[in-house]
């Protein structure tokens, strides 16, 4: 069973639609949405079955030239 996480990124001033292109490119998002606020995107993210999730967003998203910063939410049970 895979991991469900939100990942909220802060982008480089006028850097966020090449970062979201990037992350679509990849094909790692369930869903990716642009923001506002204090964040510029907002990515639902299935970590697959064993896999670290700290290793695969920093190896997966992380990595993307202009991001800034981001903030990763862990889901456990949904309603």
């Amino acid at each position: 069973m895979s991991t469900l996480v939100f990942v909220q990124l802060r982008c480089k001033p006028g850097t966020t639609y090449q970062v979201a292109e990037e992350i679509v490119l990849r094909e790692i998002q369930s869903e990716l949405y642009s923001t506002s606020g204090e964040w510029d995107l907002l990515m639902k993210l299935y970590i697959p079955e064993g896999e670290d999730v700290g290793k695969f967003i920093n190896e997966k998203v992380l990595d993307i030239p202009g991001i800034e910063r981001s903030l990763t939410t862990l889901t456990f049970k949904v309603f």
